[in-house]
């Protein structure tokens, strides 16, 4: 005989596991006019970057104390970039900037407390500098089945989408002084295979209609796609690029609100080949940053260092919903944005002010 608790947490794992192998037979052809790479599932971070100087660059990894996040601001800042890297725990990101070899900056971004979220992008544009690189990394994933609320919308789509948005309204001004400045929204498979068979559900985003984690996780992240596809709309005819992505499966933090028999399950099925290692997850983020056939590319949403189109009945390149979903977020959040016709140069030519002043 086993507990209600330990035949939930096996039921779970072999989800987990059935999950990660079974996605894996989605139709994705290539994208349309966008460069192929010749770079796959098992390509490192460190490969994709082979050759990229990023030196005089300045990058925003949100959620960087372990896993992809981590190394993705490891692999920018030791192609020559000031990382600034973020946690929800400011001593958690100075540890993580302390490992890392290049020049890096810890902040604090509490994603579902929007004051935090604006302290940490002011403090970005306290650097007066271009922001050439905006990844979009942290990621909440609940567990146990419990809805939680932030501000009366569901937690995963409050912290993966809207505070999220929140953070790249407020950072327009900096990506727009950039040469190139890149968006990278760290998306998920999920999007696909875990969201709500209708899409967004808008009239439900409390969740307070059959509530189930990883249903909420994967509106989540079709989200994080659908907002990086309208976005791309809205910023076409200027130097920013916006484009979504599958980091692919791996073990790491994200599940830590799982049971032990969870982490178990994905630890085992990613250390026989089901899914990435660490170095493998970061690739896809830090190729979209980085890469220079990218320069052009918008819109996209990548697995394994390449553009691709999902087949079959799914809203990932749906482009009324991305609408649609951009209005009613933008109705969520009005009170913390801010509004963009151009560069921010006020706080350049202030500090301008200031410097030729300590001159005299």
């Amino acid at each position: 005989m086993i507990d209600r608790r330990t035949f939930l947490n096996l039921a779970a794992a072999s989800i987990a596991t059935t999950s990660i192998v079974s996605c894996s037979g989605t139709e994705r052809r290539p994208a349309v006019g966008v460069p192929r790479s010749a770079f796959d599932e098992h390509s490192t971070a460190e490969e994709v970057t082979a050759g990229v100087d990023l030196s005089g660059k300045l990058a925003l990894v949100t959620g960087c104390t372990s896993g992809i996040g981590f190394e993705t601001m490891r692999v920018l800042a030791m192609r020559g970039a000031w990382v600034v890297g973020t946690s929800r725990a400011l001593p958690r990101a100075e540890a993580a900037c302390a490992r890392v070899n290049g020049t890096t900056s810890a902040l604090q971004l509490e994603l579902s407390d929007f004051e935090s979220v604006i302290a940490c992008a002011n403090a970005i544009r306290s650097i007066n500098l271009p922001l050439d690189i905006l990844i979009c990394n942290a990621g909440y994933w609940a567990a146990g089945g419990q809805r939680k609320l932030v501000n009366g919308v569901e937690k995963h789509f409050a912290v993966n989408h809207l505070g999220h948005t929140v953070l790249v309204n407020r950072l327009l001004g900096r990506l727009y002084m950039s040469r190139q400045g890149r968006i990278v929204m760290v998306s998920s498979r999920a999007a696909y295979t875990r969201a709500p068979e209708r899409g967004i559900e808008f009239d439900n985003l409390d969740g307070s209609e059959d509530y189930k984690d990883r249903q909420a996780y994967g509106q989540s992240k079709l989200a994080n796609a659908l907002y990086s596809l309208h976005l791309a709309k809205l910023l076409r005819g200027t130097r920013i690029t916006t484009n979504a992505l599958h980091p692919g499966v791996i073990n790491t933090e994200l599940f830590r609100n799982e049971g032990r028999l969870f982490r178990a399950a994905i630890s085992a099925a990613t250390s026989l080949g089901y899914g990435k290692t660490v170095e493998e997850g970061a690739a896809t983020s830090c190729f979209v940053a980085t890469h220079p056939s990218l320069s052009a590319t918008s819109g996209e949403f990548f697995e394994d260092c390449n553009a691709v189109v999902v087949a079959g009945d799914n809203h990932l390149h749906d482009e009324v919903m991305a609408e649609k979903l951009w209005q009613v977020s933008e109705d969520l959040t009005r009170e913390h944005l801010v509004s963009h016709t151009g560069p921010d140069f006020n706080d350049f030519e202030r500090a301008a002010r200031e410097r030729r002043a300590n001159k005299k």
